[in-house]
């Protein structure tokens, strides 16, 4: 049941620190790096880029909406060519920690309202997909199973990859629970466990009005500022390494 397990790292901000980081390395093998706009700075950028390449891990850029004080979940509404812009302004910056450290660009995964608002929004998505591209066509593109955002970027030449979330719970047009709803997200390890296997096992999902749903999993999510991150990533290791 091998599968890609990544997690969203490299938040932490000046002297605020969120997540284990390097904790977390040990047990994933692709993390999405915050690129600044709604977590991160310079030296976590580059400090999380060189812990990454020791642990040999997948490197992506983790873009998200100019939004510190919000983390970069709500909901700001940028036309098709500022997220174009925005997207490639993050995935460059944090390329040149990449490069300037022997190390090599895997993935795009845009972060926060931006990813949600592409999994719907097809004009969106579609711009996000071109940034990437226009970038550089080998990058894997990170996105909602089944979304307006993976279906972009197939569609512009892009590989990518289905995401699915172990410890997020799903509305029944296969979105992910808005984090203002109860129950949003699952910190009961029996419970994240059982819908991993789920996913992977099945390629389907259960949502929150029991609508059993069907997905495709190419890649699992744990957000590494979940308290229970670090023990979920462990449990999850060791069934699907």
């Amino acid at each position: 049941m091998k599968i890609d397990l990544n997690c969203d790292l490299g938040e932490s901000f000046g002297t605020y620190t969120i997540g284990q980081d390097e904790e977390m390395m040990k047990y994933v093998s692709s993390v999405n790096v915050a690129c600044g706009f709604h977590a991160g700075d310079p030296l976590v950028m580059k400090q999380t880029v060189t812990n990454a390449l020791s642990h040999n891990l997948k490197i992506g850029a983790h873009p998200g909406l100019p939004d510190l004080q919000g983390f970069g979940r709500r909901m700001i509404q940028v036309t098709p060519e500022e997220a174009y812009a925005l997207v490639q302004y993050q995935i460059g910056a944090l390329l040149a920690f990449i490069e300037a450290q022997g190390g090599k660009l895997s993935h795009v995964k845009p972060h926060g309202a931006l990813y949600n608002m592409a999994a719907k929004d097809s004009e969106l998505a579609v711009s996000i997909a071109k940034a990437v591209f226009d970038l550089d066509p080998g990058l894997t593109l990170f996105g909602l199973s089944q979304s307006e955002l993976t279906k972009a970027g197939a569609e512009i030449g892009l590989h990518v990859a289905h995401e699915v979330f172990a410890d997020r719970t799903y509305q029944s047009d296969g979105s992910l629970t808005p984090r203002s709803l109860p129950n949003a997200v699952l910190h009961d390890e029996n419970q994240v466990e059982k819908q991993v296997l789920r996913m992977v096992e099945k390629q389907e999902v259960v949502s929150t009005d029991g609508e059993v749903l069907s997905i495709k999993a190419d890649t699992i999510c744990l957000h590494g500022d979940n308290m229970a991150a670090l023990n979920l990533a462990k449990r999850l290791f060791e069934k699907l390494s």
